[in-house]
């Protein structure tokens, strides 16, 4: 072989190699693309599931906006989410108040006297004395599950902490938190008229849910 005819192999053989690099370096490049815009997708998924708010208005126009946590307690928020698509707690009442614990509501309605709303399902508990893991604290700010002696009997009632309730931590569904409007929480502990040690408080006396909707 003469040298020129060699020199131009050698070039035509690096030139492949260029071309080869070049085409490997655009497929990875479209596979790094393809990978991002999947994480991207998965992250705006994660996010959206992550970040539910609510926002609970009372019929004399105070609100408190809530964050759910799915990620914590995905039964629980899954019925609460599906209770306010029913419009399920308009008209419903905070009918137990305690100052330094908390306000319940989301169960009785007033026709002709005080009655419990009826057609809420039950749902599975999720906290630890029920084999289920939930982190989530009983602090000031947090909203739970209120359920009857069986740890599988929470529907649609739930409690907001007032002050911090360490006792409550790993027997009770706690799922999302105050994040704006605590000071409605505050009022209403410290205006509300109750009967008893227990918070009772007359139908005349209860904050009323106007409504609570998704945002």
């Amino acid at each position: 072989m003469k040298l020129h005819q060699f020199d131009g192999s050698i070039k035509k053989i690096l030139l492949c190699k260029k071309k080869a690099l070049f085409y490997k370096a655009k497929k990875e490049k479209s596979i790094e693309k393809i990978k991002l815009k999947c994480y991207n997708e998965k992250e705006i998924l994660r996010r959206e599931k992550i970040m539910c708010k609510i926002s609970i208005e009372l019929t004399d126009g105070r609100k408190m906006n809530l964050e759910l946590y799915p990620e914590i307690a995905p039964i629980s928020v899954e019925n609460f989410l599906s209770l306010i698509k029913e419009k399920f707690f308009d008209g419903l009442c905070f009918h137990r108040v305690i100052e330094g614990f908390m306000i319940q509501g989301g169960g009785f309605e007033y026709k002709g006297g005080l009655v419990h709303k009826e057609s809420a399902k039950t749902i599975k508990g999720e906290f630890y004395a029920n084999g289920v893991q939930n982190d989530l604290k009983h602090v000031k700010g947090v909203i739970s599950m209120a359920r009857a002696q069986d740890k599988n009997s929470a529907s649609s009632q739930f409690f907001i902490m007032h002050k911090d309730g360490p006792f409550l931590d790993g027997s009770y569904a706690a799922f999302g938190h105050v994040i704006e409007g605590m000071e409605v929480v505050d009022k209403i502990c410290e205006a509300v008229e109750v009967e008893d040690d227990d918070g009772t408080v007359l139908y005349e006396n209860q904050p009323v849910i106007k409504s609570i909707r998704l945002v």
